[in-house]
């Protein structure tokens, strides 16, 4: 039985519809279980008072959250254990094949972006291994589903936070791997696909007023900011998540050719591919990135401005294969 419902009054466990096109609201489907509070605090920020529930799909609609007390003190019954760091979104979206591509690549780009932020708020132990299960299961839709991943590279957002910039860089790796590395076995995508998405870890013990920072810094807040990628390798070892792979992206990601580089002025040869597949998705993003100080720049444009102005930062041909993955995907001049 249909019966609607006001938002505030949603509990997880029930199966709501949402009144409005898939297409125009932020969920994977139109009809689906609530999993978590915070699908509920989604839908009411969307603006809906009032939505449907299916009174014959879900959970019980009594008591959702626990069975009450009685007075033999039966404890609460859990009908679905809360959701700790892996948006519920995320993990549908990536699993169901009837989604069309375009709007699957939009849910896991969003979800994957909730899940950053959730990890950056509390990189704790448990959640850096979680977050890198999660990141596994990412990288093998990229890799078995090419026509959602063509969308991925239409949609970052251009909001230069550490965790938006952690996964326009993830996917843009990962893109770029597969384009040069998919003929040979002796590569762990997984691990590279982690590496890309936690290459940043480490800003979290940079002091947030420099990381947040509306403007350009100074050399002295920029010294400072140079100890992320070595933070970044020490975290994931602390958490005991440190793979070959992503030891050598956390560190070598702002290494340049030329040698100007940090946190080791490596050059040339001395940079890994992993590292220097880093260093240019790492780049294009923020040249793309709307910041206090500068307008954002067009794909054309900032490809333009690396080629023209930054290519000795960069490894020629790994760059050649960068820009040609954008061309092949049909992104114009004007692309945004």
């Amino acid at each position: 039985m249909i019966v609607k419902i006001k938002t505030n009054d949603l509990k997880v466990g029930m199966h709501v519809i949402i009144p409005e096109s898939w297409s125009n609201h932020p969920f994977a489907r139109n009809s689906f279980n609530i999993t978590s509070r915070d699908q509920i605090q989604k839908i009411s920020k969307h603006g809906f008072d009032e939505v449907s529930t299916d009174t014959d799909k879900g959970f019980p609609i009594a008591n959702f959250e626990e069975i009450g007390h009685s007075d033999n003190k039966i404890a609460p019954l859990k009908v679905w254990e809360p959701e700790r760091l892996v948006p519920s979104d995320l993990r549908e979206a990536i699993h169901d094949m009837t989604l069309p591509p375009e709007r699957k690549a939009k849910v896991v780009y969003r979800s994957s972006v909730e899940l950053m932020g959730r990890l950056l708020d509390d990189p704790k132990t448990e959640n850096i291994a979680e977050a890198k299960h999660a990141i596994t299961d990412i990288v093998d839709m990229v890799l078995l589903q090419e026509d959602t991943s063509l969308y991925l590279l239409r949609i970052t957002s251009h909001d230069f936070y550490t965790y938006v910039h952690s996964v326009n860089v993830g996917f843009l790796g990962i893109l770029l791997s597969i384009r040069l590395l998919k003929n040979s076995q002796s590569h762990n995508m997984h691990e590279l696909g982690a590496g890309f998405f936690l290459h940043d870890l480490g800003k979290v013990r940079v002091d947030p007023a420099i990381i947040n920072k509306q403007g350009r810094l100074t050399e002295d807040e920029m010294k400072k900011v140079r100890i992320h990628p070595y933070q970044s390798y020490l975290m994931l070892k602390e958490a005991n998540q440190l793979s070959d792979e992503c030891g050598i992206i956390a560190l070598q990601h702002h290494e340049r050719e030329d040698g100007k580089g940090y946190p080791k002025r490596l050059m040339g040869d001395e940079i890994h591919t992993y590292g220097r597949i880093c260093c240019i998705a790492d780049v294009f993003d923020a040249l793309t990135a709307e910041r206090s100080y500068k307008a954002r720049l067009t794909a054309f444009e900032a490809l333009r401005i690396m080629k023209e102005e930054m290519l000795n930062h960069f490894h020629r041909e790994i760059f050649e294969q960068f820009v040609l993955m954008f061309m092949e995907s049909g992104i114009k001049k004007t692309a945004q």
